[in-house]
C-alpha cells in the first residue's frame, strides 16, 4: 500500500464511523539507521533517517469530552474520558496514546476522533511505536494550542514508552520520527541531542531492507548484559586514564593497551564501541562526498563488529549479510537494530534490487524454512500534516 492509499484509507474509514471527513491527516514515519547501533547507552553517535513508510492518523476535535481511537490494522478500538484517571492497561497498542496523553491531559479541553492505520511493519526494527507517540503529539500538538517543539514531542514520545509501555529505550527513534528531513540522515549526538543533517540523496543507489521475520527472545537480556559489559569496559579505561569521559574519548590503543585486564568479553564489546563511533564520523564525511562504496564497506564492518566483538546477530542475519555481499552492484549490508532478528539493511544499485529479492528470498526459505519479507524505503520528510 502506498502513502496515498494509505491516506485514502484512514479518510474512508474514519468518515463510515464518525459521519464526516477528519479535520487533519497526520502521516509519522518509521525510521531506519545507517549505523550506530547499541551507541546511544554508550555516549556516542547515531545516524538515523525516517523513512516513507507511516503510521497515518485521521483526526478530527469532536463536541464531547470523549476520546475514541480506531486501529483499522488490529480492528480495535478503545474509548476514554479526557477526565479519566489515565493509567496503563494490557490493550498494549492502547498504552502508547495514554501515555502520550497523560503527559497533556490537564491541558486538554475537548474529545477527539482518531482512526489510524500503518505501514510501518511491526516488529521489523523501524520503530513504528515511535511513529505512533510522536504523530498523535503532532496532532495534540495542533489541535490544543500546546506549543510543543519538536525536541520536546520527541522527548514526550520517549517517556511515554518508558512509563507506559516499559520499554527503556533511547530517544533515536522519536527523534528520528520528528526531526527527519527527505534525502538526508541525522546525525545525532546521543547526549546533548545537537544534531546536523548529513545528505543522503544516494543517486543510482538505494537502501533494501530484508526483514529475516525472526527475533530471538534473547534481546532484553543480552541487552542488559551489554550496557554491563560496556560499563566495566570503561571504567577500566577510566581507572588508567581519568581524563576520559566516556567511550566517545577512549581510542582504540587505551582498549588494546588494557586487552589481557579487561579479558576477551569485556576487551570486545569496548573494541566494538570505540571502533562504531570512529566509523560513524566517517561514514558522515563519505556521504558528504557521495563516496557511496565507503558507506557500503563501513555498514559491512559494522555487521561484522555487531557480529563477532558485540554478538547481537544470529544465524539468519548473518546468512543474509553473508550472501547479499557476493551479488553485484552490493555496496554493503549489516543488521539494523538492537540483533537478534529482525532486519539487514542494505545498499545496492537500484537496477539489482529485483534480481537480489528473487535470489536472497530463494536462498533464506531453502536455508531456514522461513519467507523474507523486502521493503525498498527512501529517506523522507518527518512527522508532518498530509497536505
Amino acid at each position: 500500500m502506498n502513502t496515498q492509499e494509505l491516506v485514502a484509507l484512514c479518510k474512508e474509514e474514519f468518515n463510515a464511523a464518525f459521519g464526516e471527513n477528519p479535520q487533519k491527516i497526520v502521516l509519522s514515519p518509521g525510521r531506519i539507521n545507517i549505523i550506530g547501533e547499541h551507541i546511544d547507552y554508550n555516549h556516542g553517535f547515531v545516524l538515523p533517517a525516517a523513512i516513507d513508510k507511516y503510521v497515518c492518523f485521521a483526526i478530527s476535535k469532536n463536541d464531547t469530552k470523549d476520546c475514541h481511537i480506531i486501529s483499522l490494522d488490529l480492528n480495535d478500538e478503545y474509548q476514554f474520558n479526557i477526565h479519566d484517571k489515565i493509567e496503563p492497561i494490557t490493550k498494549n497498542w492502547v498504552n502508547y496514546f495514554l501515555g502520550v496523553f497523560s503527559q497533556v491531559q490537564d491541558k486538554i479541553d475537548s474529545g477527539f476522533d482518531i482512526v489510524f492505520s500503518s505501514t510501518v511493519p511491526i516488529g521489523a526494527g523501524l520503530s513504528s511505536s515511535a511513529a505512533l507517540e510522536c504523530g498523535f503529539l503532532f496532532g495534540l500538538n495542533h489541535f490544543f494550542d500546546l506549543d510543543l517543539n519538536k525536541e520536546q514531542i520527541a522527548k514526550m514520545g520517549q517517556k511515554a514508552e518508558h512509563t507506559f509501555a516499559g520499554v527503556n529505550c533511547g530517544i533515536m527513534d522519536q527523534f528520528a520520527s520528528v526531526f527527519g528531513k527527505e534525502n538526508h540522515v541525522i546525525f545525532l549526538d546521543c547526549d546533548t541531542l545537537d544534531y546536523q543533517y548529513a545528505p543522503a540523496d544516494f543517486g543510482d543507489y538505494t537502501l533494501l531492507l530484508l526483514n529475516t521475520n525472526v527475533k530471538h527472545n534473547l534481546q532484553t537480556s543480552e541487552y542488559n548484559n551489554r550496557r554491563k559489559e560496556c560499563e566495566a569496559g570503561i571504567a577500566l579505561i577510566q581507572n588508567k586514564h581519568p581524563e576520559v569521559k566516556n567511550f566517545r574519548e577512549a581510542t582504540m590503543e587505551m582498549v588494546e593497551d588494557l586487552k589481557e585486564e579487561m579479558g576477551d568479553v569485556v576487551y570486545r564489546r569496548s573494541k566494538f564501541v570505540v571502533g562504531e563511533i570512529s566509523r560513524i564520523q566517517e561514514l558522515v564525511k563519505s556521504l558528504e562526498k557521495n563516496d557511496f562504496e565507503n558507506v557500503g564497506k563501513l555498514m559491512t564492518a559494522t555487521h561484522y563488529g555487531l557480529s563477532r566483538d558485540y554478538e547481537v546477530s544470529c544465524d539468519e542475519l548473518d546468512f543474509l549479510v553473508d550472501n547479499v555481499l557476493l551479488e553485484e552492484g552490493v555496496l554493503g549490508a549489516r543488521v539494523m537494530g538492537g540483533g537478534f532478528g529482525g532486519c539487514t539493511i542494505n545498499l545496492l544499485k537500484k537496477t539489482e534490487v529485483e534480481n537480489v529479492i528473487e535470489k536472497l528470498s530463494k536462498a533464506y526459505q531453502e536455508k531456514f524454512g522461513i519467507s523474507l519479507t523486502p521493503y525498498q524505503v527512501s529517506v523522507s520528510e518527518g512527522t508532518h500534516f498530509y497536505a
